[in-house]
């Protein structure tokens, strides 16, 4: 998650604080870059689904203080990514098909509230912000050089870009913020499937016809060629996943 994104979670009010972590200066800093190095290894699957979290260990792996790690495992739970186990343990959130297709569905359902509303509010503004995500999507390459276990970090940011300016103009920030926890997530199980590339896709063809539904105003083709495109590529998870 980027800081704007933990902006979120990380507490201002002092008398939110736990003690421990007030009293000792810095914390909130060192609390942040846990956070960002523990999620960026559950997203990557470098940490496994339910997995363990040995605190002793990852203290040691991430040369971390006890409360700097524990307020970061706790503020991952509230992204559904670690899990507690007993009164003071943690582990790494499991991951299911059932888990999955439910996330799906659950998607397809909030974005295509999502984008009927920036279809129907969206101005000029929105537009434009809806073509320039779009084309600076498909100037990048998809995987990092050679190395396809990791999705490139540019078009992971370009392609989260483009999905949000589809439907920024929704009118609900507590709806974009739930879409944007979905696509975390989705990310999660791209990544633990170990899916890179989609044979017998053509994906650029596929966010085009989104972009040309969305300007044309066309909320019911826009909606359905979203859904379809997310459905193609859950069908690839799920069959990986089985």
């Amino acid at each position: 998650m980027t800081p704007r994104a933990l902006s979120r979670y990380v507490p201002t009010d002092p008398k939110r604080v736990p003690q421990e972590a007030a009293a000792n200066a810095g914390s909130p800093s060192r609390t942040m870059d846990a956070f960002e190095r523990i999620r960026a290894d559950i997203m990557q699957g470098r940490l496994h689904p339910g997995a363990r979290m040995k605190i002793e260990e990852m203290r040691a792996h991430y040369k971390v203080g006890l409360s700097p790690l524990r307020e970061a495992l706790s503020l991952l739970t509230s992204e559904h990514l670690v899990e507690r186990i007993d009164q003071r343990g943690f582990r790494v959130a499991p991951a299911s098909l059932a888990e999955f297709t439910e996330l799906l569905q659950t998607r397809c359902w909030l974005e295509e509230r999502a984008l009927r509303e920036s279809i129907r509010h969206g101005g000029a503004a929105w537009e434009e912000g809806v073509v320039i995500a779009h084309h600076r999507l498909h100037r990048l390459k998809r995987a990092a050089g050679t190395d396809h276990s990791v999705v490139a970090t540019a078009w992971e940011d370009a392609h989260r870009a483009f999905h949000t300016a589809l439907i920024s103009r929704c009118g609900s920030t507590i709806l974009l913020r739930f879409c944007d926890q979905l696509y975390d997530m989705n990310v999660r199980y791209r990544q633990i499937a170990g899916i890179y590339a989609y044979p017998r896709r053509n994906i650029e063809t596929e966010h085009r016809e989104i972009v040309k539904a969305a300007l044309a105003r066309d909320a019911d083709a826009a909606v359905a060629k979203l859904v379809t495109h997310y459905e193609k590529t859950g069908a690839y998870l799920k069959k990986a996943l089985a």
